[in-house]
């Protein structure tokens, strides 16, 4: 049976209300236009998760969507902080919880391997054992030696965008993955965006590269661009020049929710935000990405 269906659908019945949301992508393939549909269709009161949250982080919670997020770290990558989170805290509309990336790490490791904690040298020193409620000291029983451990974070929807997949939901990536596959994978529900949908044939001829198999997939949507401004390996470049103007927009709330309005809520659909950026800007994006990312394209048309 095929799991492929309209973004806006599988978003509607994937995510609801408090649920715990794992963010995939880390610097590339970053679910924006997931996030774009949380963000239209008002889904609130959610947990978000990840060990390098970015400026879609930002922009949930900018929107109203998150009651609380788990982090390692947040910002803008490249440039510096995160103006609606830090906005946020200091009104006291938004908890947070703030381990190290590899303590976070640990946390959605020990749910994927199903078990209740996982140990670790790391995170004893400082205050962290006094503030996090997720963190233990245990005593190894083999060497008697005193250990944190950090219990296991299981979310009920990962969110995450990717190369390619098939119609069974087999998918695959490639390039610089960082938490995605254990956040992912210690998911009970897992919705995906994808550059491409392919034959199973063509997912079988490189195997190496399927990070989540079809069984533990719910849905997918085909979203071209699905990812940006954030890039995608082989497909499209980065936009430097977004991040620098987010930058700017964020740092006042007015100006935010201004953009919020006229980029997300005013416009239907990732295809219509994508129409409103510009092609020759897309354009731009994949000459950045070099040739390999036009002959994507060509392959694609």
């Amino acid at each position: 049976m095929s799991k492929i269906g309209p973004l806006s659908e599988i978003v509607r019945g994937a995510v609801r209300s408090g649920d715990t949301v794992f963010v995939g992508g880390f610097g590339q393939a970053v679910p924006f236009a997931i996030g774009f549909e949380i963000i239209r269709q008002r889904i609130g009161d959610l947990v978000l998760c990840r060990t390098g949250a970015d400026i879609l982080v930002d922009m949930l919670i900018a929107a109203g969507c998150a009651r609380r997020v788990v982090i390692g770290w947040i910002g803008n990558p490249g440039l510096g902080l995160a103006h609606a989170f830090n906005r946020a805290v200091a009104a006291g509309r938004l908890e947070f919880e703030e381990t190290s990336n590899f303590g976070l790490l640990l946390r959605l490791l020990a749910a994927r391997l199903g078990v209740p904690y996982l140990p670790t040298r790391s995170l004893l020193g400082g205050d962290m054992p006094q503030h996090l409620p997720t963190l233990k000291q245990v005593k190894c029983p083999f060497t008697g030696e005193t250990l944190a451990a950090v219990s296991a974070l299981t979310p009920d929807v990962a969110i995450l965008h990717a190369q390619r997949s098939d119609e069974h939901g087999n998918i695959q990536a490639w390039g610089i993955l960082g938490d995605t596959v254990e956040g992912v994978l210690a998911s009970k529900c897992v919705i995906a965006t994808v550059e491409e949908i392919v034959s199973s044939k063509e997912i079988a001829r490189q195997p190496d590269r399927t990070i989540v198999p079809g069984h533990r997939v719910d849905a997918v949507a085909l979203v071209p661009f699905g990812a940006y401004p954030s890039y995608c390996q082989d497909y499209y470049g980065r936009d430097d020049d977004f991040y620098r103007r987010y930058d700017a927009i964020a740092r006042k709330e007015e100006s935010l929710t201004a953009w919020l309005a006229e980029n997300v809520h005013a416009l239907p659909d990732w295809t219509k935000y994508l129409a409103h950026v510009g092609p020759a800007r897309l354009e731009d994006m994949i000459d950045a990405a070099g040739p390999d990312a036009r002959a994507h394209q060509v392959m694609r048309s």
